[in-house]
């Protein structure tokens, strides 16, 4: 999440019965996985630890983004209805309403770090010195969430345009940019701030810690399965498809990795931050070359593509909660409203009103860097019980629906899932060990907190909607696909 700037794919059932109205190449299909996936944003969680982060993100790429992207093509391909569909099919209904909240629920989280983000590069423009400042980080993330909600209430309709101007703009541009400049600086004799040896190439080994930032890099891999419901647009998926998805793999792979490297070169490790740190980066390599001038320009160039990406993601995981909601009941009346504009209003404050409360960790922990790690860690650790469910129900699918058509099928796919699961069940339980980014905290508040926020929000929010619902909560399904057109 990271680099998940956009939702992943959520239940559409009217729209998914129509017929694909063009046939995409594969190429074409690779650069909208990667535009769904690549961002700057975790750069310097991993230029942290400089050559080593190539072995960081390949780790997580083989274990965890092939066996997503391969077995969510099969089960786009067989089942319209996106993860809720698949995990219902194969699992039951409950853990389908479980994994589409969960897709939901992370956002929660997400948000926060997000905006961080957001509020660190603004920081360059005003004051550098307020990205360290919690008060000022969490009255950004309050009135830029709000904004956001505003906009999305409106009902407007350019929001889909945002995220693919973001990628260019905020993401191919700078990361482009930081990269040359990079070079250029090495190019011309000066020394890296990072070692750049072979004795470099991987992390240093203090214990189970040295493992703790690949989970990090399993939420930036998320969202390579919102694509895969494009399978059957291509002329002969079983061929195209594993090719446009390692074309994807190897642009996301240089997008995430070229720019942590470029951050590495410039900006020492022990003043990196994990908010700030493409702008440090920006800020050296402009002040080197005397064009500081640029420094406001590449920020606004991030800010542009984060807040696209923040106000699709309000587009998508609450539209598809609320319409799954509407036809099954899964959530009280209230929550299903739409709003004059057909916008599920109700929802989106409710779910303002918890960021706004998570927002207040960074008034109120003074190491801004800690605060984003912890927020980035329960968002992954939410998603990853998504993945879980995927991983389960497609081997399920395989062995009681063997003979359902399907416009592609995965090779080993008992492997890709088996080997899909116990990574994401490693990244689940190491998540739960604090990493040098959570500073000289207490581990046992880091392990409260992350717990606590996967537990209340991946597992007990749900079981009550499940387990106190309705039949009065079930809207007709016509109604909602009328209204689920509307919005």
């Amino acid at each position: 999440m990271s680099s998940i700037d956009t939702p992943a794919d959520m239940p559409r059932p009217r729209a998914a019965t129509r017929p694909a109205p063009t046939t995409l190449t594969w190429v074409t299909l690779a650069l909208m996985t990667t535009a769904s996936v690549a961002s700057l944003r975790a750069a310097p969680t991993m230029a942290v630890y400089g050559l080593a982060c190539v072995f960081l993100y390949l780790v997580p790429a083989i274990v965890f983004l092939l066996p997503t992207a391969l077995v969510s093509a099969e089960l786009a391909s067989g089942w319209n209805g996106g993860v809720y569909r698949w995990v219902s099919e194969g699992l039951s209904k409950p853990l389908g309403f479980l994994a589409v909240w969960c897709q939901f629920a992370m956002t929660i989280f997400y948000y926060p770090s997000l905006l961080g983000f957001v509020a660190s590069t603004i920081a360059f423009i005003i004051d550098p010195a307020l990205a360290n400042s919690g008060p000022y980080t969490a009255i950004v993330i309050v009135v830029l969430y709000w904004t956001g909600v505003w906009i999305s209430s409106r009902g407007t309709k350019a929001l889909a345009g945002l995220a693919s101007w973001g990628l260019i703009i905020g993401t191919l541009i700078p990361g482009t940019l930081l990269v040359v400049l990079g070079m250029v600086f090495l190019g011309q004799g000066n020394p890296s701030a990072a070692p750049m040896t072979a004795a470099n190439l991987f992390p240093q080994w203090t214990g189970l810690a040295s493992l703790v930032l690949i989970v990090n890099n399993f939420l930036s891999y998320s969202g390579m399965e919102m694509n895969a419901v494009h399978v059957s647009s291509l002329k002969d998926p079983a061929k195209e498809y594993p090719k446009s998805m390692f074309l994807a793999m190897g642009l996301v792979l240089l997008i995430f990795i070229l720019p942590a490297l470029a951050i590495s070169w410039v900006v020492p490790s022990d003043q990196l931050s994990l908010t700030a740190g493409v702008m440090q980066a920006f800020d050296a390599f402009f002040a080197y070359f005397n064009i500081g001038w640029l420094t406001p320009i590449a920020a606004v160039a991030l800010v542009s593509a984060s807040l696209g990406g923040m106000l699709t993601w309000l587009a998508g995981p609450s539209k598809g909660l609320l319409e799954i909601s509407r036809q099954e009941g899964y959530l009280p009346p209230f929550l299903q409203k739409l709003n004059k504009n057909g916008i599920q209003q109700n929802i989106l404050v409710t779910q303002g009103i918890v960021t706004t409360v998570i927002a207040l960790g960074y008034a109120l922990i003074p190491n801004v860097s800690s605060v984003y790690w912890i927020f980035s860690v329960i968002t992954t650790q939410v998603y990853l019980i998504v993945y879980l469910l995927m991983f389960a129900a497609a081997i399920r699918l395989r062995k009681t629906q063997p003979d359902h058509p399907r416009g592609y099928r995965a090779p080993a796919l008992g492997v890709l899932c088996v080997v899909g699961l116990l990574a994401s069940l490693a990244a689940l339980c190491i998540g739960f060990i604090p990493s040098s980014q959570f500073g000289s905290g207490s581990v046992w508040v880091y392990v409260a907190i992350v717990g606590g926020g996967l537990v209340i929000l991946g597992l007990l929010i749900p079981w009550a909607f499940l387990k106190f619902r309705k039949p009065s909560w079930k809207t007709a399904p016509d109604t909602a696909a009328s209204e689920g057109e509307q919005a």
